[in-house]
């Protein structure tokens, strides 16, 4: 496993986590042909699997990390609102509102079918690089609770198995639905993120979308990409 989630408490991790097995859309209209999905039932993270997630050795550009909003008063605009973290070139994405009760949340901007765990690629960066690139920042606005869905690979792992010249590549989420389609072993973590919650993860190197699964309400999240240190943001964990 490569993924690595920043925690300090192994219970709150486990009581905000739980993990399921991969599979890819076929015949789904809502999805595109192939995407990578989360195949339950759910089930609820171990003591063991905690254990693996703690970082060892992992690097800032790699680490996963479940956090608070800043305390103080407010920004005077939310697009301001990563400016005192410490990357003073952060860009703010913009916001986008995923319904209640949805599997994966990001849709495909061309026909509007969802696209199931995916890879970032706003740097598009080569394989020997993508471990490099920046990490998201994002914030759930609420008014409902919703999920980070990432995968136990990241993306680099998942082309050594499929490539036999993985240097020479661009890691794209078409790796990851061949790799899927293959039946290769992939487990998915969901992470509760209630209102006001939030995290940073790197999104161009892991499996990632959102989830709004078994949730009443719709709830918006707000986006930024930058470098920021490990512990710019009091963890939740």
């Amino acid at each position: 496993m490569t993924l690595a989630i920043a925690h300090t408490d192994p219970a709150a991790l486990i009581a905000r986590c739980d993990s399921a097995g991969a599979r890819t859309a076929r015949g789904k209209p809502e999805y595109k042909n192939g995407a990578v999905l989360p195949v339950g039932p759910w089930q609820p993270l171990t003591a063991a699997l905690a254990a693996e997630l703690r970082p060892t050795e992992q690097s800032d550009s790699t680490l996963v990390e479940l956090v608070k909003l800043p305390d103080g008063p407010p920004p005077a605009t939310l697009a301001t609102l990563a400016n005192r973290l410490g990357d003073p070139d952060a860009v703010h994405l913009g916001q986008a509102t995923s319904p209640a009760k949805a599997l994966t949340t990001t849709p495909n901007h061309q026909d509007g079918r969802r696209i199931g765990l995916h890879i970032d690629n706003w740097d598009r960066l080569h394989y020997q690089a993508k471990n490099t690139g920046r990490r998201r920042l994002c914030f759930n606005l609420g008014p409902g609770t919703r999920y980070l869905l990432l995968g136990s690979l990241d993306i680099r792992a998942v082309c050594r198995a499929l490539h036999t010249d993985p240097e020479d590549r661009f890691p794209h989420t078409d790796d990851l639905r061949a790799y899927t389609a293959l039946g290769l072993p992939l487990r998915v973590f969901r992470l509760r993120l209630d209102p006001g919650e939030g995290y940073i993860a790197p999104t161009e190197l892991l499996p990632h979308d959102g989830s709004t699964e078994g949730q009443p309400q719709p709830s918006t999240a707000t986006f930024w990409l930058g470098h920021w240190p490990r512990g710019v943001l009091a963890s939740l964990i």
